[in-house]
């Protein structure tokens, strides 16, 4: 069945529409309460719309051997846009997402199905309480893109959350998150502080116009225990059609500077973008 019209419904969070792409025929933008919060491609399930998808899709794809296989954890569902897309990569990964919004995530499968036999199980959950109760060691790679309308909820920005990711990774296992932020970046260096604590290894990814603090935008981190592939990271992003710089090492101890750990008692949401940060036309 072709759906050309859109579908707009009140869901557990906000008011989500799901828009159709005129120029792709099966594609499809959602939004929540106005803000673009995933693209979907049902024939192209490959096919990343947002740039910090396509970073993640980059670090997901550099995980092991190609094509392998991935046990992955997803906390946050929006229109299961990275699920879809290692289904598609990696056949035969067993994924688990989770979204805390029940009607979200039943507005999207009624019209956005997934695939027969795709591997990815759907729970309506808290991110934070879902992962606590997750088995240790059981996950090759972590996504979070977990927004409370346009922020990151405060309990997903703290120390013993990051610690949490790191009990259920497996030792070569990887963190990657979408955060968003802006100049003096108090947030963002928040973030990499308290992964530093836990995770040998971090990569932050952005655009120069926003790493310089010419406006707000959106950065994706990335942890490990063991060495990242940095030089095939920043192949990957220069190729792209808006490119990302990616820091690590020295740059990014220098980036960091003094910030600290921030933990749960005082651990605050993302900030709020500012408007039209996010806009669709």
């Amino acid at each position: 069945m072709t759906e050309s019209l859109p579908v707009a419904r009140a869901v557990d969070h906000g008011f989500a529409k799901l828009m159709p792409d005129v120029d792709r025929e099966r594609a499809w933008l959602l939004t929540v309460d106005g803000a673009p919060q995933s693209y979907v491609d049902l024939d192209e399930p490959t096919h990343l719309e947002f740039e910090y998808a396509q970073r993640l899709g980059h670090v997901l794809d550099g995980i092991g051997e190609a094509g392998r296989p991935l046990d992955v954890v997803h906390l946050g569902g929006g229109a299961l846009t990275l699920p879809r897309y290692l289904a598609a990569t990696r056949p035969g990964s067993r994924q688990d997402v989770v979204e805390a919004d029940r009607a979200l995530l039943e507005l999207v499968v009624e019209h956005l199905p997934l695939p027969e036999g795709a591997g990815i199980a759907l729970h309506a959950a808290d991110a934070r309480r879902w992962l606590e109760g997750a088995p240790a060691a059981s996950a090759d790679a972590l996504v979070a893109d977990v927004f409370g309308g346009s922020r990151v909820p405060a309990h997903l920005t703290s120390l013993e959350y990051a610690c949490e990711a790191a009990r259920v990774l497996r030792t070569g296992g990887v963190y990657l998150a979408n955060l968003a932020d802006a100049a003096p970046f108090a947030f963002l260096r928040s973030q990499l502080a308290n992964f530093a604590e836990v995770f040998q290894e971090l990569v932050l990814i952005a655009e120069p116009a926003v790493l310089r603090g010419r406006r707000f935008g959106n950065a994706v981190l990335v942890a490990g225990q063991l060495p990242l592939d940095t030089p095939a990271l920043a192949r990957r992003t220069a190729a792209d059609a808006f490119p990302a710089r990616v820091e690590h090492g020295a740059g990014l101890r220098k980036f960091i500077g003094a910030a600290r750990p921030v933990r749960d008692a005082e651990a605050v949401p993302s900030p709020e973008p500012p408007d039209g940060a996010f806009g669709i036309g």
